[in-house]
């Protein structure tokens, strides 16, 4: 099965031999979102800010794919501090609504001045 890569408008191009999104027959996977900006700059220090980027991305990621939010059907988020764990929870609730998809949470290094980084897995719609 033939793969398409995609580079979503607003989402900064990866400078690491990456694709934004790739997808698969109906299935599409996004690559580690993080809190970056159009031009690449991180956008927020606190995690409220960052996730709610990470996010923004997140749905430009899964609307170049024909899909949104509501077709992800799991989630990995790498948090580097898991102190941050219940505010980033509150954002991700204003996000995702219930059945929620499945979940990974854990704590990780991440670059400098980052705080978040969240991949999913959606179904495109039939």
């Amino acid at each position: 099965m033939k793969h398409e890569a995609l580079q979503p408008e607003g989402i900064a191009k990866p400078q690491a031999p990456y694709s934004p999104v790739v997808v698969s027959g109906d299935l599409v996977a996004t690559a580690g979102q993080v809190a970056f900006d159009e031009d690449g700059a991180i956008v927020g220090d606190g995690i409220e800010d960052q996730a709610r980027q990470v996010f923004d991305n997140l749905s430009r990621c899964l609307a170049a794919a024909g899909c949104g939010l509501e077709h992800v059907i799991k989630v990995t988020t790498f948090l580097s501090d898991f102190g941050d764990f219940a505010a980033y929870n509150a954002v991700y609730e204003s996000y995702f609504s219930s059945p929620y998809p499945a979940r990974t949470t854990v704590q990780t290094g991440l670059a400098p001045g980052l705080r978040i980084e969240v991949e999913a897995l959606a179904r495109k719609p039939s």
